[in-house]
């Protein structure tokens, strides 16, 4: 019985992967609308080109920052919180675990401003 499942799930994969196609690649921003936008809205995607890279008015391109000097971020609230990428922030999270705090393992979750862990010397 087992055999045959795995066999079936085979099967299945098999015939239905031509039909999964990712769009891939490295997009240039300021090529967007050039190469990629109609694509991209004809699969549903809801902003412009312009939305995305413009030279002369806010767009996501100024959401994006270089964080610790080699990772990306990007800021998502008006309070200056910062997402990025786990092994980004690694070595800030491991000089705040201790024994009693395994924040790599468990991690953290600041309640307030006042819980909040300073990481200094870290530059956005």
């Amino acid at each position: 019985m087992l055999k045959r499942s795995i066999l079936f799930i085979a099967v299945f994969l098999l015939l239905t992967s031509p039909i999964l196609q990712a769009h891939e690649g490295m997009w240039i921003p300021m090529l967007l609308k050039k190469y990629n936008i109609a694509d991209m809205q004809k699969h549903g995607f809801k902003l412009t080109a312009e939305d995305i890279y413009s030279i002369n008015k806010a767009s996501m391109k100024d959401a994006v920052m270089i964080f610790g000097g080699g990772c990306t971020g990007e800021l998502i609230s008006d309070r200056g919180l910062i997402i990025t990428n786990h092994h980004c922030g690694y070595s800030s999270i491991q000089s705040h675990s201790s024994l009693e705090h395994d924040y790599l393992t468990d991690g953290f979750w600041a309640m307030s401003d006042k819980e909040e862990l300073p990481n200094e010397g870290l530059t956005v």
